[in-house]
Protein backbone atom coordinates (compact mmCIF):
# COMPACT_ATOMS: atom_id res chain seq x y z
CA UNK A 1 0.00 0.00 0.00
CA UNK A 2 1.39 3.43 -0.72
CA UNK A 3 2.06 6.07 1.31
CA UNK A 4 -0.83 8.34 -0.02
CA UNK A 5 -3.21 5.05 0.61
CA UNK A 6 -2.19 4.44 4.23
CA UNK A 7 -2.97 8.14 4.64
CA UNK A 8 -6.32 8.61 3.20
CA UNK A 9 -7.57 4.71 4.49
CA UNK A 10 -6.54 6.33 8.21
CA UNK A 11 -8.44 10.16 7.38
CA UNK A 12 -11.46 7.47 6.52
CA UNK A 13 -11.16 5.37 9.73
CA UNK A 14 -10.76 8.54 11.47
CA UNK A 15 -13.93 10.08 9.94
CA UNK A 16 -15.97 6.48 10.79
CA UNK A 17 -15.11 7.24 14.54
CA UNK A 18 -16.85 10.72 14.53
CA UNK A 19 -19.43 9.69 12.15
CA UNK A 20 -20.49 6.75 14.42
CA UNK A 21 -20.58 9.00 17.62
CA UNK A 22 -22.83 11.88 15.31
CA UNK A 23 -25.07 9.16 14.27
CA UNK A 24 -27.58 8.93 17.10
CA UNK A 25 -30.35 11.94 16.70
CA UNK A 26 -30.29 12.78 20.85
CA UNK A 27 -26.21 13.15 20.52
CA UNK A 28 -26.51 15.45 17.19
CA UNK A 29 -28.86 17.44 19.21
CA UNK A 30 -26.29 17.76 22.29
CA UNK A 31 -23.45 18.85 18.99
CA UNK A 32 -26.31 21.30 18.25
CA UNK A 33 -26.84 22.90 21.41
CA UNK A 34 -22.83 22.72 22.32
CA UNK A 35 -22.07 24.54 18.45
CA UNK A 36 -24.76 27.34 19.03
CA UNK A 37 -24.27 28.11 23.02
CA UNK A 38 -20.69 27.21 23.57
CA UNK A 39 -19.52 25.10 26.55
CA UNK A 40 -22.57 23.27 28.97
CA UNK A 41 -22.72 21.69 32.25
CA UNK A 42 -24.77 18.39 32.46
CA UNK A 43 -27.33 19.66 34.20
CA UNK A 44 -27.28 22.78 30.65
CA UNK A 45 -27.77 20.27 28.61
CA UNK A 46 -30.67 18.32 30.30
CA UNK A 47 -32.96 21.08 30.80
CA UNK A 48 -35.21 20.74 27.99
CA UNK A 49 -34.18 17.25 26.90
CA UNK A 50 -36.45 14.34 26.91
CA UNK A 51 -34.13 12.15 28.09
CA UNK A 52 -32.31 11.74 31.80
CA UNK A 53 -29.43 13.46 32.99
CA UNK A 54 -28.00 9.71 32.88
CA UNK A 55 -28.66 9.43 29.34
CA UNK A 56 -27.15 12.81 28.21
CA UNK A 57 -23.93 11.77 30.30
CA UNK A 58 -23.53 8.40 28.39
CA UNK A 59 -24.36 10.56 24.90
CA UNK A 60 -21.52 12.92 26.19
CA UNK A 61 -19.55 10.21 26.74
CA UNK A 62 -19.77 8.32 22.93
CA UNK A 63 -19.01 12.22 21.80
CA UNK A 64 -16.23 11.99 23.88
CA UNK A 65 -14.92 8.51 22.66
CA UNK A 66 -15.61 10.08 19.00
CA UNK A 67 -12.96 13.02 19.94
CA UNK A 68 -16.07 15.13 18.98
CA UNK A 69 -16.22 17.16 22.26
CA UNK A 70 -14.47 17.13 25.41
CA UNK A 71 -15.69 17.54 29.28
CA UNK A 72 -13.91 19.26 32.24
CA UNK A 73 -15.07 18.72 35.80
CA UNK A 74 -15.30 22.04 37.77
CA UNK A 75 -16.46 21.44 41.27
CA UNK A 76 -18.95 18.81 41.14
CA UNK A 77 -20.14 19.98 37.44
CA UNK A 78 -18.64 18.68 34.27
CA UNK A 79 -18.67 20.92 31.44
CA UNK A 80 -18.65 20.24 27.84
CA UNK A 81 -17.55 21.66 24.70
CA UNK A 82 -17.07 20.76 21.05
CA UNK A 83 -13.69 20.10 20.04
CA UNK A 84 -13.65 22.19 16.98
CA UNK A 85 -10.50 21.22 15.57
CA UNK A 86 -11.56 18.17 15.16
CA UNK A 87 -15.17 18.94 13.83
CA UNK A 88 -13.35 21.13 11.14
CA UNK A 89 -11.45 18.05 10.23
CA UNK A 90 -14.08 15.98 9.88
CA UNK A 91 -16.07 19.24 7.19
CA UNK A 92 -12.45 18.99 4.93
CA UNK A 93 -13.30 15.16 4.90
CA UNK A 94 -16.79 15.87 3.98
CA UNK A 95 -16.32 18.96 1.67
CA UNK A 96 -13.36 16.35 -0.42
CA UNK A 97 -16.42 14.21 -0.84
CA UNK A 98 -18.36 16.29 -2.54
CA UNK A 99 -16.03 17.67 -4.64
CA UNK A 100 -15.30 13.90 -5.83
CA UNK A 101 -19.13 13.51 -5.74
CA UNK A 102 -19.48 16.32 -8.01
CA UNK A 103 -16.40 15.47 -10.58
CA UNK A 104 -18.43 12.22 -11.01
CA UNK A 105 -21.75 13.58 -11.75
CA UNK A 106 -19.72 15.99 -14.44
CA UNK A 107 -17.88 12.92 -16.17
CA UNK A 108 -21.14 11.23 -16.33
CA UNK A 109 -22.75 13.97 -17.34
CA UNK A 110 -20.19 14.23 -20.73
CA UNK A 111 -20.43 10.95 -21.22
CA UNK A 112 -24.51 10.73 -21.49
CA UNK A 113 -24.07 14.03 -23.72
CA UNK A 114 -21.54 12.57 -26.15
CA UNK A 115 -23.94 8.86 -26.18
CA UNK A 116 -27.01 11.03 -27.05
Amino acid sequence: MSRLSIGAAAKRADAAIIFAALGDETRLRIVGRLCAEGPLSIMRLTDGAKVSRQAITKHLHALEEGRACAGVAIGRESVWELRAKRLANVQRYLDQISRDWDAALGRLRVFVEEEG
